[in-house]
């Protein structure tokens, strides 16, 4: 029996971000680790304090960055490296 490839790529959305004064660490991280592992990202650009508020609000999230895979929230940069299974 021949088994094919899997070939679809991974993929994952990301929300992350980045003003005119501040660009998150954790979102630049988050992307990072995203790509070396493999994944195709959508990202997300919050570009100011009001987008990045309502996001939060929206979600139910303290926090930016935050990624998605697959439709289900994963979570900021630690909670993206538990689920990948990347130590520090």
């Amino acid at each position: 029996m021949t088994t094919t490839p899997d070939t679809s790529a991974k993929s994952a959305v990301l929300y992350r971000m980045v003003t005119e004064t501040h660009v998150c660490p954790y979102g630049v991280a988050a992307l990072d680790l995203l790509k070396r592992t493999g994944f195709e990202v959508e990202e997300h650009l919050l570009t100011t304090r009001q987008q990045t508020d309502a996001f939060k609000a929206e979600h139910q999230v303290e926090t930016t960055p935050q990624v998605f895979i697959d439709g289900n929230r994963i979570g900021g940069f630690d909670e993206l490296r538990r689920h990948l299974g990347v130590r520090k």
